[in-house]
């Protein structure tokens, strides 16, 4: 049975090149949108693939002051490079709170000093 191809290589080649040339959020995600229309797929569809091919850029959070917010993720391997360990070992960390992890990552960084 041959299998069923969702994205030809040109379509594939189209949505990238579209995507990189938009700048900033909002503008990849009306190429998104303009793609998934285009080709008769989701919106959702369109940015799986573009996250498969490695290009998709999701939205950048700031918190309060505007400033970016760091994830629980980076957060937790900042504190794992300061006990000399891997991310993998600590990264059910990224279950705390964010305070908390701060807090400790403070608290790590202080020693370290």
């Amino acid at each position: 049975m041959a299998k069923t191809v969702n994205y030809t290589p040109e379509m594939t080649k189209e949505i990238i090149a579209a995507y990189e040339a938009a700048e900033g959020y909002d503008a990849r995600s009306e190429v998104i949108a303009n793609m998934a229309t285009k080709f008769g797929k989701s919106v959702a569809s369109v940015r799986q693939k573009l996250s498969r091919e490695g290009v998709y850029q999701k939205k950048e959070y700031t918190n309060k002051q505007g400033e970016k917010a760091e994830s629980k993720a980076h957060i937790v391997g900042e504190i794992a490079a300061l006990l000399g360990m891997e991310a993998e070992q600590v990264e059910s960390l990224e279950k705390a709170t964010k305070p908390v992890l701060l807090k400790v990552r403070e608290a790590l960084s202080q020693d370290a000093d």
